[in-house]
């Protein structure tokens, strides 16, 4: 008998862009439960990650939720540059008490999709980062209205993983140095578990 796979909740901030991509990364890894949802007060990282526990905890009374908690539950969070967001510590702490993960980017998600076509290595605002992805072409992004195109992007998925792990190696601030992201780390769990193997970390 097939063991039941792993149920993910992912709590993304942004409706557009990170939703798009997650939801194609879900059709991607065909029959991997996966829950995507909007939460949180837009830019305000603590109260997505009060959403996600809310959740998780109604999980085993909910219909929707197939009456079963996640086994993993996660919050993407975008830093933002010039200013941060101010709760971004807080929102961190609450996580760890709770058991979220969180999967930052600095200055923002698109960041993780420009690693897709090209290194970045160089201080970004979250606007100059949007319009740098803009510009790339790579997955049909368009800053007006935050659209991509998923399938686009899957062939770069090693580089943006290679990419993303070169700047967690450049820098000693974490979450904090601009670029850095860890979206990676979510994908990967994502990947193994639809493949049945220990996610690399």
């Amino acid at each position: 008998m097939r063991p039941e796979q792993r149920r993910f909740l992912i709590y993304c901030e942004g409706e557009c862009t990170e939703n798009q991509y997650f939801k194609g990364l879900r059709s991607e890894l065909r029959a991997l439960p996966v829950s995507i949802c909007i939460g949180g007060e837009h830019g305000e990282p603590k109260s997505l990650v009060k959403a996600a526990i809310a959740h998780q905890e109604r999980a085993p009374r909910s219909a929707a939720d197939r009456y079963t908690p996640y086994d993993e539950v996660w919050c993407v969070v975008d830093v933002e540059a010039p200013v941060a967001q101010s709760s971004l510590e807080a929102a961190r702490r609450l996580a760890d008490r709770n058991g979220v993960a969180i999967a930052y980017s600095n200055p923002c998600f698109e960041l993780w999709l420009l690693l897709h076509s090209a290194p970045v290595t160089a201080y970004h605002t979250s606007a100059q980062m949007q319009q740098a992805l803009e510009h790339s072409g790579g997955c049909g992004y368009v800053t007006s209205r935050k659209h991509l195109e998923y399938e686009a992007l899957r062939a770069g998925y090693p580089q943006a993983r290679t990419r993303a792990e070169e700047l967690r190696r450049r820098g000693s601030g974490g979450w904090s140095d601009n670029p850095w992201t860890n979206v990676d780390h979510l994908v990967e769990c994502l990947r193994a578990a639809r493949h049945g193997v220990p996610p690399q970390r």
